[in-house]
Parts: C-alpha cells; sequence; structure tokens
C-alpha cells in the first residue's frame, strides 16, 4: 500500500525526508531524478574549489547539492542549489538544523540533460527575485558558464575564460576549462 503526500509547506518538507530529491515550489513538490555522474562530478570539482577558498579566507560556508534555501512564504518556495554560498555575515549565530531562511549569495546549477530550459530560467528567477546575489548556470554540453545577476544581462563564459566570484565570492577566480576537464 503506498501513500501520497501531501507537501505545501517548508516545515511539512523538512519532515519527510524519505521523499528523497525534490524542491518546493509555491507551494508544489518537485521531485527530481538523481543526479548523472558528468553532473556529479562537476558539483564536486566546483564545490571542492570554492570551498577551500572560502575556508582560506575565512568568508562563510559553502553548501552542497541538496541544501534546502526557504526563499519564500506563502505559498512556501525551497530551493537547492548543486553549490551554494553564504556570506559569513549572513550566518545566524546558532546552528541552522532546518532551511537556511533566505538565498545564498552564489547559487550555481549544473544542468543535466534532461533539464528544461523555462524550469531552468524559472529556477534562476526564483534565486534571483529572493535577493542571491549571483547565479552560475554550468552547461556540460556546451561546456559554459552562463552568469546571471539582477537587472544585468546574463553573461556566457566559454573555456577560453575565467569566471570570478564578484560582489558575491570577491576574490575567487577559476578557469572555466578546468571546471569541465577531467
Amino acid at each position: 500500500m503506498s501513500t501520497t503526500l501531501h507537501i505545501t509547506t517548508a516545515e511539512e518538507l523538512l519532515h519527510a525526508p524519505e521523499l528523497g530529491r525534490c524542491e518546493l515550489v509555491r507551494g508544489d513538490l518537485m521531485m527530481m531524478s538523481p543526479a548523472g555522474f558528468e553532473h556529479g562530478r562537476i558539483v564536486s570539482r566546483l564545490c571542492y574549489r570554492i570551498e577551500r577558498f572560502v575556508e582560506q579566507h575565512g568568508l562563510g560556508v559553502v553548501t552542497g547539492a541538496e541544501t534546502g534555501f526557504h526563499i519564500a512564504r506563502n505559498p512556501d518556495t525551497v530551493r537547492a542549489p548543486d553549490v551554494g554560498f553564504v556570506r559569513m555575515e549572513r550566518l545566524p549565530e546558532t546552528t541552522v538544523s532546518g532551511f537556511f531562511d533566505g538565498p545564498p549569495d552564489l547559487a550555481v546549477e549544473v544542468l543535466s540533460p534532461d533539464d528544461r530550459p523555462r524550469a531552468v530560467a524559472a529556477k534562476v528567477e526564483d534565486w534571483l527575485t529572493a535577493g542571491c546575489l549571483t547565479v552560475w548556470v554550468v552547461d556540460p554540453a556546451k561546456r559554459v558558464v552562463t552568469v546571471q545577476r539582477r537587472g544585468a544581462d546574463p553573461r556566457v563564459f566559454d573555456a577560453s575564460t575565467e569566471l570570478d566570484g564578484e560582489d558575491a565570492l570577491p576574490g575567487f577566480r577559476v578557469a572555466v576549462a578546468e571546471i569541465f576537464s577531467r
């Protein structure tokens, strides 16, 4: 016998870990299949590089995939970037045991082959509307990273260029080619 859960709030989602990979978007539960190998490899490469830089400079906290950020209420939205970064001055003094309240300063989304452009654009818009400073959309198929900021045109970086953290992660730099190298 199967049970269908009706999840519409961040609190309900937090207490339903059996659901697996999902996000809550304006009160609607969005199920996602597990990420593929290439996706995971790229997420790991980026997470490692960003984490190393953040720790060396004492800048804040880096989160890995599946970390929930509660970015809207009534109806609730909880999104989970593939990599997130929150600056030190935005961290609460106590440990956060549930979802982080608000967006990361930097959200990184690594595309999977089955990602739909409209869904990705909606996720980027959710991040930026919630106050995320910068969103990186990493496209393994095209080997490019699109940087999006509120009120600015998207900028595309290819393997011949270098990506920087701008005001979301000042001083951080990585060659785009390095993100995709094996």
